[in-house]
C-alpha cells in the first residue's frame, strides 16, 4: 500500500517525511501510456507533490507543482490535496532519450535543464501563494530542494526514485523530504549529509523491501525519531460530469453556439485521468441557456 510517514527528531531541529508510491506511479503510467523516462519524471513530480500536500495544515488546501523544461517531455504537472492524494500529467509521454551510465534513465535530459519549477499553494484564501525557481538540472528532486531553499528559506534534502521493470511497468517508487529547522548546526547538517550518502538510491532500497520509515531511519540514524503519522495515499482524480459541465458553461454563449452549430456536440477528455465526457447538441443547448442566464 502506498503511504507517507512523517517524523520529527526528538534530539535535533529536523523534520522529515518519506513516501512509497509504486501503485500511484504505475496508475499514472497506465493512464497516460508513459514511456519509461516519462514514467520516472512524472512519478518523481507526483511523489514530491504528494508529500508537500500531506504536509499542509489546511484541510481543503491543495498544492500544484508545474515543471516547464526545455527537454522533449515538455511540461509536467502534479496536483495534490491536503491528504497527499495526487493526479498529474506529462505533455509528451512517448519520449525516449539515451541512457546514462549503467543504463539509468536520464530524467534530466528528458525534462531539460533550462526552465522553471512553479509551486502553487492553495490555502483557501482569495489568492494562492505562488513561488517559482529556475530548474537546477531537471532531475526533479534537486529542483524541489532548490525551491524550498530559495523560496521558503528552508534547507532541504530531497530524494525521489522510480524503478522501471523490463516490461516498462513501475517496479518501485518512493522518496523522502528532510528539512532542517532553525537552530540546526553544522553537526546536524553533517549527520544528515552522511545519512543521505549511506542510503544511496531510494528506489533500489524500496525494491529490496525497505519501507518509508526504514528510509528515514537509515538517513536519520544518528537521531531519535518520533513518528507523527502514517497515512495512505493514492492517485486520485476528482473530475466529474458536473465539473466538466461547469467548464463548458464558463466558455460562454458564443463558444457554445460554435460547438452546437459546427460540431453538433462536444467531447472533453480529462487531462489527469483521460476519461472522456460526451455532450450532445441538446445538452449543449441547455448549458448555453444556463450560460446566457448568468
Amino acid at each position: 500500500m502506498d503511504q507517507i510517514v512523517r517524523v520529527i527528531a526528538k534530539d535535533a531541529p529536523v523534520k522529515a517525511m518519506a513516501i512509497s508510491a509504486r501503485d500511484m506511479v504505475e496508475r499514472a503510467r497506465a493512464i497516460h501510456d508513459c514511456w519509461p523516462v516519462a514514467s520516472a519524471a512524472l512519478g518523481r513530480l507526483l511523489m514530491a507533490a504528494s508529500m508537500m500536500g500531506a504536509a499542509m495544515k489546511e484541510e481543503n488546501g491543495a498544492v500544484t507543482l508545474r515543471v516547464r523544461g526545455d527537454g522533449p517531455l515538455g511540461s509536467l504537472t502534479a496536483v495534490s490535496d491536503s491528504r497527499g492524494n495526487v493526479r498529474g500529467y506529462v505533455r509528451n509521454p512517448a519520449v525516449d532519450v539515451p541512457r546514462k551510465a549503467k543504463g539509468k534513465l536520464d530524467v534530466g535530459a528528458a525534462v531539460g535543464g533550462g526552465g522553471d519549477l512553479t509551486v502553487i499553494r492553495d490555502l483557501g484564501l482569495k489568492e494562492p501563494y505562488v513561488g517559482s525557481v529556475q530548474l537546477v538540472g531537471g532531475e526533479i528532486a534537486e529542483d524541489v530542494a532548490a525551491y524550498f531553499v530559495e523560496s521558503e528559506q528552508v534547507p532541504t534534502a530531497c530524494a525521489l526514485g522510480v524503478l522501471i521493470a523490463p516490461d516498462q511497468t513501475v517496479q518501485a517508487a518512493g522518496g523522502y523530504l528532510i528539512q532542517l529547522l532553525p537552530g540546526a548546526d553544522e553537526d546536524v547538517v553533517s549527520a544528515v549529509e552522511g545519512g543521505v550518502a549511506r542510503l544511496g538510491a531510494v528506489s533500489a532500497r524500496l525494491d529490496s523491501g525497505m519501507d518509508p520509515l526504514g528510509l528515514l531511519r537509515e538517513v536519520l540514524g544518528e537521531f531519535e525519531l518520533e513518528v507523527l503519522e502514517t497515512v495512505p495515499v493514492e492517485y486520485r482524480c476528482y473530475c466529474t460530469r458536473e465539473r466538466v459541465s461547469r467548464a463548458l458553461i464558463s466558455l460562454g454563449k458564443e463558444e457554445l453556439d460554435s460547438l452546437i452549430e459546427e460540431q453538433k456536440g462536444a467531447e472533453l477528455t480529462c487531462q489527469f485521468c483521460d476519461k472522456a465526457y460526451r455532450f450532445s447538441a441538446e445538452e449543449l443547448i441547455l448549458l448555453r441557456n444556463e450560460a446566457s442566464a448568468k
